[in-house]
């Protein structure tokens, strides 16, 4: 995504059907406290350990393929993502956390992949300044946030047919009220065009 103005949102393609953020939050406690553990839905949300510390950009984009298979296509059968799936589907958020934590095979796919960035990792997590978050839109057509280290998941719109300007619109509200910094990156995830 190149901006949050209507004119660069018309630039994405359509169908998205998942928005990931990865915003400076600057009110950190206070975000940490919000979404509810109880939330009833068929969604697929998962909470982020200290030991999956740096992981919320995984985390994110599980939380947008999980959320949006009906809507992305199959994920191929016996691959790392649909086996963790299978394997975490009836799990707790906390229990799916401890499965990833313990998934070697996505642990080392997921090594190999990171090795070809050019980021460097902290080594202090006081120096992590950026977070991954997904907004998705549940069978419930909810516009939710989700974000592992969240109570659970937020309900930003009981109604949203359109989880791009669903979710823009939080992001510019979030600016608006100082919660996160302009310091941000967005990208979405697009459906299949059948």
């Amino acid at each position: 995504m190149f901006g949050l103005d209507e004119e660069l949102l018309a630039w994405v393609p359509q169908p998205c059907v998942a928005v990931i953020a990865n915003v400076e939050r600057l009110k950190k406690a206070e975000d940490k406290k919000l979404g509810d553990a109880d939330l009833q839905g068929s969604h697929f949300y998962m909470k982020q350990t200290n030991v999956l510390d740096n992981a919320c950009g995984v985390i994110a984009c599980l939380h947008a393929i999980y959320n949006n298979q009906d809507k992305i296509g199959t994920i191929t059968e016996n691959s790392i993502l649909a086996n963790h799936l299978a394997a975490t589907k009836s799990l707790s958020p906390s229990e799916r956390a401890t499965a990833l934590e313990t998934n070697s095979s996505f642990q080392q796919a997921h090594r190999s992949v990171a090795g070809e960035g050019e980021s460097k990792i902290p080594e202090n997590q006081s120096e992590v300044r950026h977070h991954f978050i997904a907004f998705v839109v549940d069978s419930q057509g909810r516009l939710l946030e989700l974000d592992g280290t969240k109570v659970g998941p937020v309900v930003i719109a009981e109604s949203c047919e359109d989880v791009l300007r669903g979710a823009a619109a939080e992001i510019r509200s979030r600016l608006a009220s100082g919660a996160i910094s302009e310091s941000l990156n967005l990208m979405t995830l697009i459906g299949s065009q059948n």
